[in-house]
């Protein structure tokens, strides 16, 4: 029964598409996300061999699957599984095996003859039996098949391309995003550890500035990241006059740009020293 077979199909092809690529992974992952599912619904909601005719199954099959598909990914969305390839194909093997599970059910209560049970015929079918109409439907839904099935395929299976990024954060005289400096005596020394992490996905050139009160204490670099590299070094300033809401700026210069990539500040309070 065709409803076995596809349960089978279902079993070896998951593991088959997961560790494959290029054109077999493609065609394989087509034949399940584009045909099981819909045509398992259809199995489940018409047993009886009257209700469609083989066209109009294989018709509504591709449509009802280009429905679930969809479906399937907006609902583990709000999941902790997110959309991803293998919470996708586990979705729909779930909803493959409860489909025909209902689907033999419901065949099981009607008589032998009432059940649609698709006899597979060896050889080619003869065109010229079929009605002009019949022929159009066929090559309509062939191409549909193989060019929509690629389509969805390539959407869900292809990762999208990863953001590229960086990193840039100050710590805390504990080595904590927490307790920076805020009040300060004129004299005083303080510190803070600044750090780069490299996202970008190649190597990268960077240069650190670092200003207190709009003049200048401190550059670093240019310096060479590679792809995950983390950069860390310990800033050290010393306010020389009072004043509230000092501010102490640190930018972040990548590759040869003339303005900051990214930006980081502290607002000190410095008091006279008793």
């Amino acid at each position: 029964m065709e409803l076995i077979l596809i349960v089978i199909l279902t079993v070896v092809l998951t593991p088959v598409v997961e560790f494959t690529t290029g054109a077999p992974r493609v065609i394989l992952g087509a034949i399940f996300l584009v045909l099981f599912p819909g045509y398992t619904l259809i199995a489940a909601l018409f047993p009886r061999k009257e209700s469609l005719q083989v066209v109009e199954r294989l018709a509504l099959s591709l449509v009802l699957s280009f429905a679930i598909v969809p479906l399937a990914g907006l609902i583990l969305n709000y999941t902790p599984w997110g959309i991803r390839l293998e919470p996708i194909f586990a979705a729909l093997a779930i909803f493959i095996f409860i489909a025909s599970l209902v689907a033999l059910v419901r065949r099981r209560k009607l008589p032998q003859g009432e059940r649609f049970e698709p006899r597979i015929r060896m050889g080619m079918p003869r065109i010229g039996s079929m009605s002009r109409l019949e022929r159009a439907v066929c090559v309509l839904l062939v191409l549909a098949i193989l060019g929509a099935a690629g389509a969805l395929f390539y959407v869900v299976a292809t990762p999208e391309a990863e953001e590229s990024f960086t990193d840039f954060y100050l710590l805390g005289s504990e080595g904590l995003v927490a307790d920076y400096p805020r009040e300060l005596i004129v004299g005083e020394q303080a510190q803070v550890t600044v750090g780069v992490v490299n996202h970008e996905h190649q190597y990268t050139n960077y240069r650190v500035e670092v200003l207190l009160g709009g003049e200048e204490i401190q550059e670093t670099g240019p310096f060479e990241l590679a792809d995950e590299e983390d950069w860390q070094e310990i800033v050290t300033f010393v306010p020389d006059k009072a004043g509230d809401d000092q501010k102490i700026e640190f930018f972040l210069y990548k590759g040869v740009g003339a303005e900051p990539y990214l930006t980081l500040y502290l607002w000190l309070d410095v008091i006279e020293a008793l």
